[in-house]
């Protein structure tokens, strides 16, 4: 049975609930000293990079191999991509190869869904262009869970660059089937059209986006944009924008500070929450091997 995890948009609430859920075993099991399994022996896992990535493709690599999975990894700069090669065409070398899931990050939107169409193997997206991060926002979510307990009721402020994230995309859809209450914080340069329509309140100002949240997520501010015009320097965006200890006060009690790497010391987050025992960058990290090591086993499941 063929399983593609491409969007939060197509993933259903009981699908993200049983991937959170096992996520919870496969974080114990790599806990220990012997972080092997063999729950994918005899299973090809291949990662597939058009965009140079270290978290998520190491994280998708070791979770199939601490589940007893072959794993291969192709960049664009080693393979045959650079002779021209097109998307389909490698996709289909690859499934002709009996891969049984294929982990693609593309700078196009859409990428992942392409190639789903014409493999047999399981496809799962690792990002495309500024449209979704599925995977990120699992890790997220299961982030949350672990530490209230629940996502339902959750006040989660996603503060920074919406416009160009597809982690605050796929965070956005996501933690709101789950029953969270969404909400953004961001220059209007930096949010994208249609926003409104999503299932997220806009913050018109710092007290807004702070005030009873539980969780507070920093987005990457991408410098390039401020030669653009996006907003006027780093300084200001700090000034106006940044995760500083003064706002984190705003939130409720117990409040926890998350951020998908790699962050802009002292831009979109100041040093000393960044560096704080408040802050679970780190945690994310482990979250992101659990929960991926539960997609892989959940895409392949009957294969």
């Amino acid at each position: 049975m063929k399983r593609d995890f491409l969007t939060m948009e197509q993933a259903d609430v009981a699908d993200i609930t049983q991937l959170l859920k096992r996520a919870e075993f496969m974080e114990s099991s790599i806990s220990g000293q012997d972080k092997s399994l063999d729950i994918l022996k005899g299973k090809s896992i291949v990662t597939l990079f058009y965009e140079n990535s270290t978290r998520t493709r190491c994280s998708f690599e070791l979770a199939g191999k601490y589940l007893g999975a072959q794993c291969v990894g192709i960049t664009t700069s080693g393979s045959s991509v650079k002779k021209g090669e097109s998307l389909i065409d490698t996709a289909i070398t690859l499934d002709s190869m009996k891969a049984d899931a294929i982990v693609i990050r593309h700078s196009v939107a859409g990428a992942p869904a392409l190639i789903a169409k014409h493999v047999k193997a399981s496809v799962i997206n690792g990002g495309d262009g500024m449209h979704a991060h599925p995977t990120q926002a699992l890790l997220d979510m299961y982030t949350m869970q672990k530490t209230f307990g629940t996502l339902k009721g959750l006040e989660v402020a996603i503060i920074g660059d919406v416009k160009h994230s597809r982690v605050a995309q796929s965070n956005i859809v996501g933690l709101s089937k789950m029953g969270a209450k969404v909400k953004i914080f961001a220059p209007a340069t930096l949010r994208p059209h249609g926003i409104e329509n999503q299932p997220c309140a806009v913050c018109r100002n710092a007290e807004e986006a702070f005030r009873g949240s539980d969780v507070i997520m920093g987005l990457r501010i991408q410098l390039e944009r401020q030669q653009k015009g996006l907003f006027p320097s780093a300084e200001e965006y700090n000034r106006f924008y940044g995760i500083t200890a003064e706002r984190m006060a705003m939130c409720n009690k117990g409040a926890i500070v998350m951020h998908p790497g790699p962050a802009n010391r002292g831009i979109e987050i100041d040093c000393d929450v960044l560096d704080s025992p408040m802050c679970l960058k780190d945690y994310q990290v482990t979250s992101g091997v659990a929960t991926r090591m539960a997609l892989l086993e959940w895409a392949t499941a009957g294969r």
